[in-house]
């Protein structure tokens, strides 16, 4: 498992190529929720969420032999554009893999950043794909299953712990966890007392069914909330959320696209369903912990389209 010395460590190597997002509390998520409410605003991250981190980090530590024969990544969308447009910042060609299901937006940009785009059908196909790009030579920048990716998001959980005020619960979304793996391995060191709960859907519930089995195993993705749709969590993350994370929490679809609306109107940002879901997660996590919960919310990124969002309330039936 990684240490906070090792997300200190990241924290230094990114510098200057990250922003350090805005901590702020926000009292209408505090009159929501019923509880005072600090968000971490990775949406204002550059290129839309806290994957920059990750990206920015495996690609500054690489050689001069991997840089020049190129990287690939696999993504749902918001690891593919942080690595294309890191990539193309520190001239390294990048190959992207995403599924057809990824926003059209994510693949535009990524396109635009100069990277290769390839699409699968699935993504347990698009990371399948991946298999003959590094037989190839290219070195894999994956979304999670990398102690350097991990460190790195574990900077966002640093700087939560230096901005914000008391707190008593912290709510994270997971993908294949590598994000709150960071986190936890920092805010535990940081303010040992707060708890951290995870958040998945329930078409994506990679690490749920992970914490079930006892490790990682193969989950069957339904969820249109692309970016937190990995095929599985891995034998590094599994083991810092087990270890690290006082629960994994699963919400509708309906329930993350609903989110993202009561974050627009109450919150005043433009979340993506993958943070949305913190909402109805953090609801019950009120209700179990009582009026003395101070908590923080990681909003993990804005990446989402207006007609994407409209159309997924429009089918559930949201307001």
């Amino acid at each position: 498992m990684i240490t906070v010395a090792d997300v200190e460590a990241a924290a230094e190597r990114i510098a200057g190529h990250v922003v350090r997002t805005p901590t702020v509390p926000s009292p209408g998520l505090s009159a929501l929720l019923g509880a005072p409410v600090t968000a971490k605003l990775e949406l204002l991250q550059r290129t839309g969420s806290f994957k920059v981190r990750g990206a920015a980090a495996k690609l500054l530590g690489l050689g001069r032999v991997e840089r020049a024969a190129g990287v690939v990544a696999v993504s749902g969308g918001n690891h593919g554009i942080a690595v294309a447009v890191m990539a193309g910042a520190l001239d390294i060609e990048a190959t992207v893999v995403m599924p057809r299901s990824a926003p059209s937006r994510a693949v535009d940009i990524a396109e635009a950043a100069g990277a290769s785009v390839v699409l699968a059908d699935t993504m347990d196909g698009a990371f399948a794909l991946v298999d003959e790009f590094t037989t190839k030579g290219l070195t894999l920048v994956h979304p999670f299953d990398d102690p350097v990716v991990i460190a790195a998001q574990g900077t966002v959980g640093l700087e939560f712990a230096q901005d914000a005020g008391e707190l008593t619960d912290v709510l994270v979304s997971i993908g294949g966890g590598g994000l709150i793996s960071g986190v936890a391995t920092a805010l535990h060191a940081r303010r040992p007392g707060v708890r951290i709960w995870g958040v998945e859907t329930e078409g994506a519930r990679a690490m749920s069914e992970a914490l079930a089995a006892g490790g990682p195993v193969p989950v069957e993705l339904s969820s249109v909330v692309s970016t937190l749709s990995a095929p599985s969590a891995s034998p590094l993350t599994y083991e810092h959320v087990a270890a690290l994370v006082t629960e994994v929490l699963t919400v509708t679809d309906a329930e993350a696209v609903q989110g993202t609306l009561d974050l627009a109107e109450h919150a005043k940002v433009w979340a993506e369903p993958a943070a949305g879901c913190l909402l109805p997660a953090a609801r019950r996590v009120r209700e179990r912990v009582g009026q003395d919960a101070r908590l923080g919310l990681v909003v993990c990124g804005g990446n989402a389209a207006p007609a994407d969002v409209n159309a997924w309330a429009e089918s559930f039936g949201l307001r």
